[in-house]
Formats: structure tokens, sequence, C-alpha cells
């Protein structure tokens, strides 16, 4: 094992429609939970990229990111490794497309939209207490052009 600490790089998406929240409930290793569309960034793939095929994966949308609404860092103890884990999270805001006919992602048990009043009251089923920092920062008018974030070529091909 590497002795170069390493965060785990994640996306989420957030999608606001009529006062409520897209947000997913998943079977995790902590038990149900609620989350934003989300997960992690693969390799050969910008964040835009990522948080695009996170959302349709778990989700099952088209997401067109508008904006980046913040970066966000955090500790959470692995219960399923049993060490503690750093996630820097990318969360983006936007707007949905078409909606696609295919299976959730393995472990995401439904998609649905909610309230914010309903957020604060099942944040202790929460998958990650960034969830709302999120939202509040989304509410509160946080915006960075997507125009901040480059990825070079070489993350895509060939390395010079």
């Amino acid at each position: 094992m590497s002795d170069v600490w390493k965060p785990a790089v994640t996306v989420a998406s957030i999608i606001e429609r009529d006062g409520l929240f897209l947000m997913i409930e998943e079977d995790t290793s902590d038990g149900r939970r609620i989350n934003q569309p989300a997960g992690h960034l693969d390799p050969g793939e910008s964040l835009i990229e990522a948080v695009i095929r996170e959302t349709k994966e778990e989700a099952a949308v088209e997401f067109k990111p508008s904006y980046l609404v913040g970066t966000y860092l955090s500790r959470y103890m692995s219960k399923r490794r049993g060490i503690p884990v750093t996630y820097l999270r990318f969360a983006f805001a936007g707007e949905i497309g078409q909606t696609y006919d295919h299976p959730l992602d393995v472990g995401i048990v439904r998609s649905m939209w909610m309230s914010y009043d309903e957020l604060v009251a099942t944040k202790d089923q929460h998958r990650s207490e960034l969830i709302l920092k999120c939202i509040d920062d989304y509410l509160a008018g946080t915006r960075i052009p997507l125009e901040a974030i480059y990825t070079d070529s070489s993350v895509a091909g060939e390395i010079k």
C-alpha cells in the first residue's frame, strides 16, 4: 500500500425544479441513504463528463451543468474498510434534459424529488453531511463559471 495520501474525487449534481431537488435513495454499507446523484471521477474523464455520467447512471436523466456551486473537502470513517477516507467533492448545478429508459446504477433504489424541508427532516438519512451544505450554497447563489474548470487533453489521451 502506498504512503501517498490521495483524497477520493467525487462529483454531485444539484437539480432543482419547482422548489424540489432531485435526489436518489441508495443502499450503502451504512444502510439505505439519501444522496444527490453523485459518484467518483473515473480515469480519462473531466469533472464535467463525470457529473453528466453519474447523473445518467444514478437518476436516468440527462444532466446539463450550468455552473460549479463549490468544492468540498470532508472526512468519513469507512465502516466497510475500517479506515478514514477523505473526499474532495465538486458540486454542479444545472438542468435536466431527456430521461433514459435504462436500469439505475447498482445499489440505487430510486430517484425522487424532495423539498428543502424534507431534506432537513431526513438529515440523519443522508449519505453525506455535504448534501445540505451544497444545497445551502446553491440557494445562497454561489456560482462559479464552468470556464473556471480546465481539463488538459492529456487526461483523455496519451501522455506526452
